[in-house]
């Protein structure tokens, strides 16, 4: 879900480019968004794609099963696409007809990924916000939710 969804309400073209973009992650990963945790590396698909992408290890996200029936090159093109959908500002992100466009040209150069919102997902680590002072905020490790009515 995007995020200016999630927090705010608010819905645009742009929010359905954002869960495309976990949908494509989600495809060349082989892994589920909801539900992924890996307390090692990231604690989201989202994060862990995003770590990754950043020490150049986009190829350690692709599933196994993906390698003897594509080129590397392309999943890793659509980590890169899957990337630019999933960017914090709906503004940032592509529209649906350029991520069409960017899927089905190879000589069509991209843009680098901004940094993600690490807003989704639960448990998901903040831009300024360590995983280190995350574990401590609770002693009993009891997570308190408050239902509102919009």
């Amino acid at each position: 879900m995007a995020p200016e969804y999630a927090m705010e309400g608010l819905f645009s073209v742009k929010s359905d480019v954002f869960s495309f973009g976990v949908l494509l992650l989600e495809i060349i990963s082989g892994r589920r968004n909801s539900g992924f945790y890996h307390s090692e590396h990231a604690q989201s698909l989202l994060t862990y794609a995003w770590r990754l992408w950043l020490e150049c290890k986009g190829q350690e996200l692709i599933d196994p099963s993906m390698i003897d029936t594509s080129p590397p090159s392309e999943a890793l093109r659509c980590i890169h696409i899957g990337l630019l959908c999933v960017q914090e500002g709906a503004a940032d992100r592509p529209t649906m007809s350029l991520v069409v466009l960017m899927l089905g040209s190879e000589s069509l150069g991209l843009p680098q990924p901004k940094q993600l919102a690490f807003s989704v997902g639960r448990g998901a680590i903040g831009r300024h916000q360590s995983s280190e002072s995350s574990k401590t905020c609770s002693i009993n490790e009891v997570t308190v939710t408050s239902v509102e009515v919009r």
